[in-house]
């Protein structure tokens, strides 16, 4: 029993200070460990905007809009559909905006903040810029 307790020169036991070291440790560890990587927004460019194309049995009068958005290497097409009384989509070219790419969507944020997701149609590798000279 004495040398599962053993003391230093100070009186204390060195077996229930490791203990303490221990239960101190994983109060550090534990936290970190049940917290999942935040998804993060990134920066890309708006390369393309074109009028969706309905097939004719579901051709309405709104608007959509096959927006290809460049981010990093990948490109993707999305489809747009501006809400109502918003105008100009067709100029948004070149602009650069945040998105949160998942896996069946993209989510940015409006000109008042607000949260948008729109479904990705496609997805391919962007064309090496050296390849364009």
């Amino acid at each position: 029993m004495s040398m599962l307790f053993a003391k230093n020169s100070a009186g204390v036991s060195l077996r229930a200070l490791d203990v303490v070291k221990i239960i101190a440790m994983w109060m550090a560890v534990l936290p970190a460990l049940g917290q999942s990587a935040k998804p993060t927004y990134q920066t890309a460019t708006i390369v393309d905007v074109k009028a969706h194309q309905d097939s004719a049995a579901s051709a309405s009068s709104v608007s959509r809009y096959d927006i290809s958005i460049q981010l990093k290497n990948e490109i993707y097409v999305v489809l747009y559909t501006p809400p109502p009384g918003t105008y100009g989509n067709q100029y948004m070219k070149g602009m650069d905006m945040l998105v949160l790419v998942g896996d069946k969507t993209i989510t940015y944020n409006d000109m008042l903040g607000v949260s948008r997701e729109v479904p990705i149609l496609s997805r391919m590798k962007a064309p090496d810029a050296s390849s364009n000279h």
